[in-house]
């Protein structure tokens, strides 16, 4: 394999498959992620694109294929721990927040800081981290609600919540499902400017439905089919695709 095309590309996944049993789940699945680049992945219903994020991450090992991370990394070979320590992060459909804490301890607590035993016994975390908590809760459009119950927040509110959580992890990829399912009109133009954000320091893969959402983030698409790609391009070129209207838009 071009290992000037391995060190080229983020996320580089050639020829995977995945079966369970008997039912193949990915079939020959190829992408490649460039450095910095978002990238809205839809299809149908069982198209594989959980079982996709779940190989990238680590939960499913696949029966054939590659997965690079960094140009250099093989994911298939390592653990979900290993992988989140390499950068990959990941938000699942349904937001998972600490709900009896405030939108800023659910931060604090999920940062990758120095867990000093100062810091922990008397709540006096390192210098930087009060700046850090900051820029993401600007981020996330939750500055006015740091002192809110998490449990208080809007649905979309808590999705934000979520990705704010992911980034103060600091990964160099975030894998997001969904994460407009539920929200408002207005939540999701602001999901959409709120990863738009993101992406200009993260490399981002948006698994989504709703099409008016993957218009507004601007970013070449990839569409799945039966475990494959089944065509890759703007948004307008792939809608105008007759095969995808066929399998998925025309639904």
């Amino acid at each position: 394999m071009d290992e000037a095309v391995l060190t080229s590309s983020l996320l580089y996944l050639d020829g995977v498959a995945v079966s369970f049993d008997g039912y193949k789940a990915l079939r020959g699945l190829s992408l490649t992620l460039a450095p910095g680049e978002m990238r809205a992945i839809i299809g149908p219903n069982g198209a594989g694109k959980t079982t996709m994020m779940d190989v990238i991450t680590g939960k499913t090992r696949p029966d054939e294929g590659v997965v690079y991370f960094g140009g250099a990394r093989d994911l298939t070979l390592l653990d979900e721990a290993s992988i989140a320590n390499l950068g990959i992060g990941r938000k699942f459909q349904k937001p998972t927040v600490f709900e009896s804490h405030t939108v800023e301890d659910n931060i604090l607590l999920a940062l990758k800081a120095p867990r000093t035993a100062r810091a922990t016994l008397f709540g006096r975390p390192a210098a930087d981290v009060a700046p850090r908590i900051d820029r993401i809760l600007e981020t996330t459009r939750l500055a006015d609600h740091r002192a809110r119950m998490a449990a208080d927040l809007s649905h979309g509110q808590k999705q934000w919540l979520e990705i704010g959580m992911l980034l103060a992890q600091d990964p160099k990829l975030l894998l997001v499902d969904e994460p407009v399912a539920g929200m408002t009109d207005a939540e999701t133009m602001q999901t959409a400017a709120l990863l738009r954000e993101i992406a200009k320091d993260h490399s981002v893969v948006v698994v989504e439905h709703d099409m008016d959402f993957v218009r507004e983030l601007g970013v070449k698409v990839t569409v799945l089919h039966e475990g494959a790609v089944l065509a890759e391009g703007p948004i307008d070129v792939v809608s105008a695709d007759p095969q995808v209207v066929e399998v998925y838009l025309g639904r």
